[in-house]
């Protein structure tokens, strides 16, 4: 009786809100062909060589060289075909005909220019680990390129298939700058850009002239509603036709809705993890984080505070990856042996630490807090602070955060363990705060193997040699949870990609 009474209870909270707390694009209702999407994440930038955020935005503006279809087989894009001439030089044949959204012509020059600019050092892209095997790209003729590596690299079409490699019109970027370009960006794909209202919304329209074929929904709005309820009572009123994610505690109220829906994608979201700062006292020691790993009470966490829509997971590769073990299991919930491998470590009496936490994955803010609160069980005295995702990105890259500090990571639009760890793990990349040579060794030999059978066999070691020296500390991976008007027909894909031009209105 009481769990139903607090569903109603949310129900009546929702259709309670003021309409004035919602956004509309216009005064006048949206058009039939207009797609409003809400978002729990801020747009922070729209520069594909230079995100700190999924690419759903960015995906819908601009092309790669190879895509992946609905079951995430690869397939061609801006290049109809691409082979392997020798183990270290890949060649794409480019499609001709095809025009940036400004008139300029997409050709060979355009993915030499987009490759130089993410691995330009000075430039200093946080995701240059995605592409940093590329030596360099020679042009062959207007619509063919090689692309070189230093060693040899079976991912490249994988890598050619997601951003930092969507293409760029190097005219414009000259033109305009790299300023002028994130704030105005151009590319080759279904949807352009029109306006960004800062922390509000971003507007797309249909580009009728793509390559593929004018898409159906003319007009697309990616709006910021970071509040849950708000974003529900958008989903609820029909201001919004998606809405991602759907919170956890919400799923129910919508789905017990005869206009709404809720998409499920189970494995589809991001891996949560607890980053350390392997070089920093006491995390330095092996012990201290293996007593982090078992202070935590990881299946009540997702039973409980997660709703049961995340799966516990003791790797960070994913359940889709190649390369993923299912043999890899997470460390047990065992307090009476964090307590004693501290006492070991020479912390008896446990220590005190900063931690940040975030609110930008589901129910990120709250899982923080059921950490710290084991940790201190244990004698571990984290001192939990939560900051503004905007600002959290920022410091991120840089190695400002707390030693111990809240990430979500994922291989969604490759589906490869390099993906999954590489960028995370490997030292000296941007968003990696771990120091381990013989880790070093073992990422760098995956990496360029060309056997299949040799690349398990190396991620299968390095799970196990992560799963033992505890790097991070690997919580669960979501599930992708979207909230559907019933005037949508569209089905959520395992990369996470909202393409709007797989959108139908009913």
């Amino acid at each position: 009786m009481r769990r139903a009474t607090i569903r109603r209870a949310a129900v009546l909270m929702v259709s309670a809100l003021p309409l004035l707390a919602l956004w509309t694009p216009t005064t006048a209702a949206p058009a039939p062909a207009t797609v409003t999407i809400a978002r729990a994440a801020a747009t922070l930038g729209m520069d594909p060589g230079f995100l700190r955020e999924p690419g759903t935005i960015v995906d819908n503006i601009f092309d790669t060289l190879v895509t992946r279809d609905q079951n995430m087989k690869l397939t061609p894009g801006l290049a109809t075909s691409w082979r392997l001439l020798n183990p270290t030089t890949w060649q794409f044949v480019l499609r001709r005909n095809v025009k940036f959204q400004n008139g300029e012509p997409f050709d060979a020059k355009a993915v030499k220019s987009t490759v130089d600019r993410v691995l330009d050092p000075a430039k200093r892209s946080p995701t240059i680990s995605y592409i940093n095997t590329v030596a360099r790209v020679d042009v062959v003729d207007p619509y063919t390129v090689n692309i070189v590596t230093a060693q040899p690299d079976p991912l490249i079409p994988t890598r050619f298939s997601r951003y930092p490699t969507e293409i760029i019109p190097p005219n414009y970027v000259e033109r305009v700058g790299d300023a002028g370009f994130a704030a105005h960006p151009v590319g080759t794909g279904p949807y352009q850009f029109v306006r960004w209202a800062k922390d509000d919304y971003v507007e797309l329209a249909a580009n009728n002239d793509y390559w593929r074929g004018a898409p159906k929904v003319q007009h697309v709005f990616f709006r910021w509603v970071p509040n849950d309820v708000d974003r529900i009572a958008a989903l609820q009123r029909q201001e919004a036709d998606i809405i991602e994610p759907v919170p956890v505690s919400w799923v129910v109220t919508v789905e017990r809705s005869p206009q709404l829906r809720v998409e499920r994608v189970p494995h589809g979201g991001l891996t949560i993890y607890f980053g350390l700062k392997t070089d920093t006292a006491p995390l330095d020691k092996g012990n201290v984080r293996r007593a982090l790993a078992y202070a935590i009470d990881l299946a009540t966490i997702v039973k409980t505070i997660l709703r049961g829509f995340a799966s516990v997971s003791g790797t960070q590769v994913g359940a889709f990856d190649f390369g993923y073990d299912s043999k890899i299991k997470p460390y047990p919930y065992d307090p009476a042996r964090a307590k004693s491998l501290l006492a070991e470590a020479g912390f008896p009496e446990g220590f005190a630490i900063d931690m940040q936490g975030t609110s930008r994955y589901l129910m990120g803010a709250e899982v923080s807090q059921a950490i710290a609160q084991e940790f201190a069980a244990v004698g571990v005295r984290a001192k939990l602070s939560v900051p503004e995702w905007t600002v959290y990105t920022q410091l991120v890259p840089v190695h400002k955060q707390a030693p111990i500090y809240m990430l979500g990571w994922g291989s969604t639009q490759t589906l490869d363990a390099d993906a999954a760890i590489y960028p995370i793990l490997h030292s000296g990349q941007p968003y990696s705060t771990v120091n381990m040579p013989e880790l070093d060794r073992l990422l760098d030999d995956a990496r360029h193997a060309t056997d299949p059978s040799a690349r398990l066999a190396l991620y299968t070691k390095i799970q196990e040699f992560v799963h033992d020296q505890v790097p991070l500390l690997t919580l669960y991976q979501e599930d992708s949870l979207y909230g559907l008007d019933s005037r949508v027909a569209w089905t959520p894909r395992p990369d996470a990609r909202i393409q709007v031009a797989d959108i139908k209105l009913r």
